[in-house]
């Protein structure tokens, strides 16, 4: 990932990462000497571009899967970071992890809700895209994590808005709406949403970035904008606009 500065260890089999955490990592506003947090981490791609692109940060993870956490601690080693990950569940995180408070939390949560698709083969690939938790309980347990006036931001596809922004009301403020358009004159598939932790910014919602060139898919070649073609291959941050508060 990043056009080779982030090698990663994934499965041969089962849930394997594509552009979706390195979109999350790059939106991650931290800086050098933060503390950072992502939920369900699995094999760490996001902590790894996140760590790769700002160094110096504290970075920890936490996976329900012990497989994908042994991968994490693997793939953290094999790109030259530093970090920790816990193996447990949202609802109940490991006693280490819940004295903890840290800047930015982060996380990419299923996108299906579970029963309401056809079952991926593999169980672990099926907790990827459906698992059980709700929403709700991932934003709960970021914001639980989060320091006063931290950020949480998460990714999503864009038909779970509604879920998302109920889960994060109520418990993060200064709410902020990115949408991620494939191409030019398409809607969104994909939208990143912040909030802060005792924020009191009127909500705010930007407009869409488009990712790639064209209005098709095009061999050879990914075709990103130039934007994206500096996210996605030369680990620049995919910033929220100016002017929260």
């Amino acid at each position: 990932m990043l056009g080779g500065q982030v090698r990663l260890l994934q499965p041969l089999e089962g849930y394997r990462a594509g552009t979706d955490p390195v979109l999350l990592a790059a939106a991650v506003s931290a800086l050098p000497g933060q503390s950072v947090l992502e939920l369900g981490c699995g094999a760490a791609p996001g902590l790894c571009c996140l760590g790769v692109r700002v160094p110096g940060l504290r970075l920890s993870g936490l996976e329900l899967q012990p497989g994908y956490a042994d991968l994490a601690r693997r793939n953290l080693a094999r790109n030259g970071l530093e970090g920790t990950i816990w193996t447990g569940n949202l609802a109940s995180p490991p006693p280490d992890m819940k004295v903890q408070s840290f800047d930015h939390v982060f996380a990419n949560p299923p996108y299906f809700e579970a029963g309401k698709r056809i079952v991926a083969d593999g169980s672990d690939r099926e907790i990827a895209l459906a698992g059980a938790t709700p929403l709700a309980d991932w934003v709960s347990c970021a914001a639980k994590r989060l320091k006063p006036r931290g950020y949480a931001t998460f990714i999503q596809r864009a038909e779970r808005l509604p879920d998302l922004l109920s889960a994060m009301s109520g418990r993060l403020g200064a709410l902020e709406l990115l949408p991620l358009l494939p191409r030019e004159g398409r809607p969104p598939r994909l939208i990143l949403v912040r909030g802060r932790k005792d924020g009191r910014a009127a909500f705010r919602f930007h407009a869409g970035l488009v990712i790639h060139r064209g209005s098709h898919h095009e061999e050879p070649g990914s075709q990103y904008t130039d934007r994206f073609a500096q996210v996605m291959m030369r680990g620049a941050a995919l910033e929220f606009p100016a002017g929260r508060a």
